[in-house]
């Protein structure tokens, strides 16, 4: 963990365990149609939780797959309550609708995970104004104006959490070199999460970020990156679902302002054999970007 204001205790001495009760808890989840969000979504959903999965997709599209209806159905059979909303974060008017019939469903939010990104790892020659602008206006605009529809239901929680899929803030000039337009769009993630971190502390909500230490498994992974050979290297959404659900079920007035690498996190649980997450279990892992 980085940059932390407060960070994750062992179990030994946690004492949290009144905070893994989710019955009743809302999650309101960004690109929860597939992938990460999605997993995030199933893994809550086992606790009893109510999950919101705010995305764009309603038709699916076969190289992606999933859509907002089938994620809700999958939820829902994991457990948990589903409500499915259309939502393109990068309209305010489509982020009120979704917020305003997540508080008119469940009540209120207690929880908002900031998973939808966009992702274009181009050089500064060849990145267009289209993909700089559409890794900003998700990245961090939406991430921004996400977390600002869901703070006044938030301060009415009782163990309000904010947690964004970003990466630590690291510096060296490598990671700018390559795809300076997505380090930009990435850290400014990370910046609104250490932002928030610090203005609602007085509110007790918790703002953190969690990032894989290797790839994950996902359709953008293999259809953007590196096809089946970087899926095999990879591991699979789990792994970010579990470390995510031990994160949010910590007192939020005790873990805030962290950047979390899931590996971390899960050893901080006494999970330290990883292989289960593994795609090909014992096989070589690729490290993710900004590590």
């Amino acid at each position: 963990m980085q940059n932390g204001i407060s960070g994750l205790e062992s179990p030994s001495t946690g004492g949290s365990d009144s905070y893994r009760n989710w019955g009743g808890r809302t999650v309101f989840i960004t690109g929860a149609s597939r992938g990460i969000g999605k997993a995030i979504g199933l893994r809550l959903a086992k606790e009893g939780a109510n999950i919101v999965v705010a995305a764009k997709s309603v038709e699916e599209n076969p190289k992606l797959g999933g859509t907002i209806f089938s994620a809700a159905q999958e939820i829902e059979q994991a457990g948990g309550k589903a409500l499915a909303v259309q939502c393109d974060i990068r309209f305010e008017d489509q982020i009120k609708n979704a917020v305003d019939k997540a508080v008119e469903t469940f009540g209120g939010i207690d929880i908002l995970i900031n998973n939808a990104s966009a992702i274009t790892l181009t050089p500064a020659e060849q990145t267009t104004p289209k993909q700089f602008d559409l890794m900003h206006d998700i990245n961090g605009r939406g991430t921004f104006f996400v977390s600002q529809a869901c703070i006044p239901y938030l301060k009415k929680s009782v163990n309000p959490h904010i947690l964004t899929l970003s990466p630590p803030l690291n510096l060296e000039i490598k990671w700018f070199g390559n795809h300076v337009a997505y380090t930009m769009a990435k850290y400014n993630m990370t910046m609104i999460v250490l932002g928030l971190a610090e203005e609602l502390k007085k509110y007790k909500i918790a703002s953190n970020a969690l990032w894989p230490k290797t790839t994950i498994a996902t359709a953008a992974v293999k259809n953007l990156l590196g096809g089946d050979a970087l899926i095999k290297m990879s591991r699979h959404p789990e792994i970010i679902a579990d470390a995510a659900y031990y994160i949010l079920s910590k007192p939020s007035t005790e873990c805030t302002g962290n950047t979390f690498i899931d590996e971390e996190v899960l050893a901080l649980e006494d999970i330290t054999d990883l292989n289960k997450y593994a795609v090909v279990p014992g096989g070589k892992l690729y490290a993710d970007l900004f590590l």
